[in-house]
């Protein structure tokens, strides 16, 4: 019996699902498409073993593979980002933040972290989240006009409130940050500090980023996004914190290891760790470069003027239309993205990022097309249809996975999937 025969509704959408992400272009700045090496370890018998605890040191018998899968992960990690520790089994980015808090703070504790209307995730203080629950957030935020981060403020609020901790990371900030003066203001005030590397983390793996791992206590990051692994988390730090960094995770905030997830992150890690990746990586921030400039170019405000990163946040004000019709707008023409908060007032704009459209083979002069795409389908809800009809092309130009055993044009090889 084949596989859609034994469940063909689940089989309808992973087709559907396929060619979705085939025929629309994926600007979601978290999105990425994972090789097929990343996929296989993720559907590979490693998910039917259940590993509560570390390597050496499991609850269940029958580990020896998977604690050589973990121990490869680790090693990876440790060397693709020059840190002491590594601790690999956080199922997410929140699980990772969750696990560092438990390891440093206390209940109530003050963490001095972005606030979420300047593009600070939930875990950085949002009330409906842990981290607004159980600590006291203060929020820093933006230069006014400039919207780079105001390291003078940051600094006044350090000293003002002595918080425990002091959190460096966004989801929608296309800067680099500057680490050494996050580090300074943190030993100034007494506080740890935190890096949520989440964003940037693939672009630090391909040198396309500078690494808070030389300046932060303990970093927390995804293994997806630019990094191109599976859905999940990590955790990397110095020697003197891996031990309850280690007991934050298991026991205290998770359960038994995702195996193969595990697996996944260590094929992401070997990946990451070639020239092909760093010019993958290198790649990401021209296009994204070149997207900002192709949509200032349109009328549309970019932040901060530009982009250091893969991401860019853009108001679509000048065009006339307000962050949720501009992402209904470019949804129905095939452009898919985020919305998210703008550094001034109350406003919202659009955060689209250029991870997912490198990897398919894509650069500058396929970005300046999408910008021109993108504006189109903003202006004017009569051109969605025409715009669909372009984007399918273009995207059509650049499968992100083709036909297993063909070549593809991608610079750095696009993966393929077995379906």
């Amino acid at each position: 019996m084949s596989d859609v025969e034994l469940d063909p509704e689940i089989a309808d959408i992973l087709h559907g699902e396929a060619v979705r992400q085939a025929e629309t272009l994926q600007l979601i700045a978290a999105e990425n498409f994972v090789s097929r090496a990343v996929l296989t370890a993720l559907a590979s018998p490693l998910a039917n073993k259940y590993a509560e605890g570390y390597p050496g040191a499991r609850h269940h018998g029958g580990c020896e593979l998977v604690d050589a899968a973990e121990r490869l992960a680790i090693d990876r990690a440790k060397r693709l980002f020059a840190a002491e520790h590594a601790n690999v089994q956080p199922h997410s980015g929140s699980s990772a933040v969750l696990a560092t808090y438990a390891a440093l703070l206390r209940p109530g504790d003050k963490v001095l972290a972005m606030g979420l209307q300047y593009g600070g995730h939930l875990t950085h203080g949002s009330p409906v989240n842990f981290s607004g629950r159980w600590f006291d957030v203060i929020g820093y935020g933006v230069d006014a006009e400039s919207g780079i981060v105001d390291y003078e403020q940051v600094r006044a609020l350090a000293r003002a409130h002595r918080p425990k901790a002091v959190v460096c990371g966004s989801i929608s900030y296309p800067r680099h940050i500057d680490y050494a003066a996050f580090r300074d203001i943190a030993d100034e005030a007494g506080a740890y500090l935190i890096a949520d590397a989440a964003h940037p983390m693939g672009l630090i793996a391909g040198g396309a980023a500078p690494s808070p791992v030389p300046y932060a206590d303990v970093v927390c990051a995804t293994t997806h996004k630019v990094l191109r692994g599976p859905r999940g988390g990590m955790i990397l730090c110095g020697e003197q914190f891996a031990e309850r960094v280690d007991r934050a995770v298991f026991p205290f905030s998770q359960g038994g290891a995702q195996m193969n997830a595990i697996a996944a992150k260590a094929v992401a890690f070997r990946e990451a760790s070639t020239p092909d990746f760093r010019a993958y990586a290198h790649q990401v921030v021209a296009n994204a470069r070149t997207l900002a400039g192709g949509l200032a170019a349109e009328g549309l405000t970019v932040t901060t003027g530009g982009t250091d990163t893969h991401l860019l946040t853009v108001d679509p004000a000048p065009l006339g239309v307000d962050a949720a019709t501009a992402r209904g707008r470019l949804a129905a023409a095939g452009l898919v993205l985020d919305t998210c908060a703008l550094p001034w007032a109350d406003a919202r704009g659009l955060r689209l990022g250029s991870a997912a459209v490198t990897t398919q083979g894509m650069a500058e002069k396929e970005m300046a097309r999408i910008a021109a795409l993108f504006a189109t389908a903003i202006r004017s809800e009569d051109a969605g249809r025409r715009v669909r009809d372009e984007v399918r092309d273009l995207a059509g130009g650049f499968p992100p996975y083709g036909t297993p055993g063909e070549g593809t044009t991608s610079a750095v090889p696009a993966p393929g999937v077995m379906v």
